[in-house]
């Protein structure tokens, strides 16, 4: 199935970059800039391409049936946002810890509308988990997504962020105006 949607992808003029994840079986995956809910779609299409399985958190009261059963299989993990944001950084890194390979994928904006502030939970995972941050991409001007490199946290929250939106901030989001500005960064 997964071949068709790449196939389709190619078809409509899309690539995948190369970099592929290679001797990383868990990682945080920040994608950007995300501002359409193609960025989805597109991001699943890309990670089946390289055999990841990319995992992202949902809230629990989601996962009923029949509805539960289709987020899992897209790599939904419940988590109990109705507790602490610490109770839900402690359930991501329980997870890390209880699988061999987990790509967790965060889009750090939070919304698809412009936001300079991004949340940081995507961070503490990664730093609690003891994982590496994948900077992942999805560039609708030249219709080209994947992983663009691999970062390890250096403990300093503002300058990482920084240093990972001067990245994200070279690509073009479906509504470009929704993207990272050259001021985030300056």
């Amino acid at each position: 199935m997964g071949k068709f949607f790449f196939w389709l992808l190619k078809l409509f003029g899309w690539k995948i970059d190369n970099h592929t994840p290679v001797g990383v079986n868990k990682a945080v995956v920040v994608m950007g800039p995300h501002t359409s809910n193609w960025d989805f779609i597109i991001g699943k299409i890309a990670f089946s391409h390289y055999n990841v399985n990319g995992k992202f958190l949902i809230k629990k009261d989601l996962f009923f049936f029949p509805l539960g059963y289709l987020l899992k299989a897209m790599g939904g993990v419940p988590v109990d946002r109705k507790k602490t944001t610490n109770n839900i950084t402690e359930q991501a890194v329980k997870y890390f810890n209880e699988n061999e390979k987990c790509f967790m994928v965060f889009t750090p904006e939070g919304t698809r509308s412009y936001q300079p502030k991004w949340k940081k939970g995507f961070y503490y995972i990664a730093q609690n988990a003891n994982v590496p941050i994948y900077i992942g991409y999805i560039d609708y001007k030249r219709k080209i997504g994947g992983f663009h490199s691999l970062f390890t946290p250096t403990g300093d929250v503002d300058a990482d962020i920084k240093y990972i939106k001067s990245i994200l901030s070279q690509y073009s989001g479906k509504v470009p105006e929704n993207g990272i500005r050259k001021e985030e960064i300056a």
